[in-house]
């Protein structure tokens, strides 16, 4: 079952945390989340799942920044969440895919025990003009049927930023992986 926006309200410092909570976004059975006002962009030209992928920053200015086709762009939600008990799973807004824009290309479901703030995978189909702060999806919530173990990574919990992807932590043993992570001078690492 889906939690109503009324049994989110009433499982905040339980089993949900939003943080910052604004009352004006909790909808009938979801909440607003709104985006940050960075993003990155990967610099590689064929990107490879066994390696950390080059990436570059971007600032959204008050003026807004103008997204172009066939090119990923990875946000965060300004809410850091986390979930006990429950599967959190974020979707795009209506209101937002009807301008062309995924939010989430595949990663909308969330893992029971998830804290961090989510990353987002834009993906837009012709030029849109995006404004940091924006509501850009929703976030919510399903019963969990059965004995659980909530979710540990040493990937994406607890993050502080967006999350390049890293998979090349699964398929790589662990000394390559401490390879992967030394970037030369300049780069950004994943954090």
């Amino acid at each position: 079952m889906v939690l109503s926006g009324q049994e989110i309200r009433r499982q905040l410092g339980t089993n949900i945390t939003i943080d910052p909570f604004d009352e004006s976004r909790l909808n009938p059975n979801s909440y607003n989340l709104t985006l940050h006002d960075e993003l990155l962009v990967y610099e590689e030209i064929v990107l490879d799942m066994r390696r950390a992928n080059r990436f570059r920053r971007l600032t959204i200015p008050p003026e807004g920044l103008v997204l172009q086709p066939n090119q990923l762009y990875l946000g965060r939600t300004v809410e850091r969440t986390e979930t006990h008990h429950l599967a959190p799973m974020i979707e795009g807004r209506s209101s937002i895919g009807r301008l062309g824009l995924f939010v989430h290309v595949t990663a909308g479901f969330g893992d029971v025990g998830f804290c961090g703030y989510w990353t987002l995978e834009m993906f837009a189909i012709q030029p849109i003009r995006i404004y940091a702060g924006v509501a850009i999806c929703q976030i919510f919530y399903h019963d969990i049927l059965g004995d659980f173990v909530e979710y540990q990574s040493d990937k994406y919990q607890h993050n502080n930023d967006i999350q390049p992807s890293l998979l090349f932590k699964e398929l790589l043993p662990k000394d390559a992986q401490d390879t992967q992570l030394k970037l030369p001078f300049g780069m950004e690492h994943p954090k």
